[in-house]
């Protein structure tokens, strides 16, 4: 069975790492300079680096000429293909739209015989065929058949008791500069990057998750890093219970929908 996931960032790489193990030949699109933060976990990463790997599974960024040699190898290909046109030509069994941009930016159903979106602005049985649930709580990686997700709350989800301080945030308008890196553990006030000059400090104790790639321009309160207040460094390379559920639910619906494992 051959899958399309929109997105490479960490929950899209999730989803592709589990599908990847259950046997699916398994394409990934993003944009050329994808601007995730838990860069070590998501397969988006080989767009700066030409080949990544995330818990021994490695990807390598392609073209629309090279993706089915590296498919044809064990990896999973990860294209800069925002407009999908690798959909047409690999003729997918199922599209997965994992870029959990909160709006639909252009999945519709019939993109293939199966469309799954995650998160807030998909309706299934309307632009997609199932949705999952990406909020963290009692329904997440809920596989939803008819009908919308829970709305984007805007907060994120609590983690070691912290949530939006968590967060990292752009100041302003600027190019992106690390100053810590991932796994690094920080002090309350400690400078962790910089936009424009302008610093960006640690807003508790604990070990850097996620940073934005030094270089890559940002706007006035975008998302640019993590801060983890569990001390646990090895956490921040692999993937998280989030990553996880939502792969394992997307695995789930691709079984139920398409007839089960005698189906495919």
């Amino acid at each position: 069975m051959n899958v399309v996931v929109k997105g490479a960032g960490d929950l899209a790489s999730g989803v592709a790492y589990v599908l990847k193990r259950a046997g699916f030949d398994v394409v990934m699109t993003d944009i050329d300079k994808p601007t995730v933060i838990r860069r070590p976990v998501s397969f988006a990463e080989c767009m700066f680096k030409g080949q990544t790997t995330v818990e021994g599974m490695v990807a390598k960024k392609a073209t629309l000429d090279d993706y089915k040699e590296i498919l044809a190898e064990g990896s999973i290909p990860v294209l800069a293909d925002p407009e999908g046109k690798v959909v047409a030509d690999f003729q997918p069994d199922v599209l997965v739209d994992a870029i959990l941009a909160k709006i639909n930016l252009g999945t519709h159903r019939g993109d293939a015989p199966l469309v799954i979106g995650l998160g807030p602005g998909f309706c299934a049985q309307d632009d997609v065929d199932v949705v999952i649930e990406t909020m963290r709580g009692h329904d997440l990686g809920r596989i939803i058949l008819k009908g919308e997700p829970l709305t984007n709350t805007g907060t994120p989800g609590v983690i070691g008791g912290q949530s939006a301080d968590r967060v990292l945030r752009s100041p302003g308008e600027g190019l992106f500069e690390e100053v810590a890196r991932i796994g690094d553990r920080v002090q309350p006030g400690e400078v962790v990057a910089r936009v424009a000059g302008v610093a960006i400090t640690a807003p508790f104790e604990g070990v850097v998750r996620g940073l934005l790639m030094s270089g890559l321009p940002t706007f006035k309160g975008m998302k640019v890093g993590d801060i983890d207040p569990r001390p646990v460094e090895a956490n921040c390379f692999t993937m998280s219970d989030k990553a996880r559920a939502l792969g394992g639910a997307t695995l789930c619906a691709i079984l139920e929908q398409r007839g089960g494992v005698d189906g495919l």
